[in-house]
């Protein structure tokens, strides 16, 4: 993207710039941090919306506390079983829906 307003930026090229092209081993660690941290948000509002400590929604999974706050903090992302396991648990579900823009077969 051209511009020559100073107060617009390609958020692409401002990616790569700092995290790596697409397909470098940085970009990578980049991209597998965010989602991590994407992951936790969603799960910690949920938890949150859904009136639970993270004790009572370990408690309804089958794990610690302590493995909910690491996944609320972005430290591990959990598996995509697990995912659903804690979506589940707190009483929503996931809809899988066509990613915008892309083509379907």
């Amino acid at each position: 993207m051209s511009t020559n307003n100073p107060l617009i930026t390609n958020i692409s090229e401002q990616l790569a710039k700092e995290f790596g092209a697409h397909g470098t081993p940085e970009r990578a660690k980049f991209d597998e941090e965010a989602y991590a941290f994407y992951t936790s948000q969603i799960l910690l509002d949920t938890r949150k919306q859904s009136r639970l400590t993270q004790a009572e929604l370990a408690q309804r999974i089958g794990a610690d506390k302590s493995y909910i706050s690491r996944i609320e903090k972005g430290i591990i992302n959990p598996s995509v079983a697990t995912f659903y396991r804690i979506i589940a648990a707190l009483g929503r579900s996931v809809e899988i829906m066509p990613a915008y823009g892309v083509a379907r077969g």
